[in-house]
């Protein structure tokens, strides 16, 4: 299940409210800065700071190449873009 267009627009990490990147196909949302990622269960991204996961390198790696190469949007409309 994708989230709405108008969530994407709004979306921002509630630890430094910059940009997330929206990985549909994982269900995820990842801020590549701060190496965390939030999960979207049920179509319901759950943006909660003790509920993040810490990304190791190699997987920070993984999801950046992956973002780049699929051209993964990333939440904040013209701000995030």
């Amino acid at each position: 299940m994708t989230l709405e267009p108008l969530l994407i627009d709004v979306l921002a990490c509630p630890e430094d409210k910059g940009p997330l990147l929206y990985f549909a196909d994982e269900d995820l949302l990842y801020n590549p800065r701060l190496h965390r990622s939030y999960d979207v269960r049920d179509g319901i991204p759950v943006m909660l700071i003790d509920e993040a996961h810490a990304v190791d390198d190699a997987e920070h790696d993984r999801l950046t190449a992956k973002a780049e190469a699929d051209h993964v949007p990333s939440t904040g409309g013209a701000a995030g873009s």
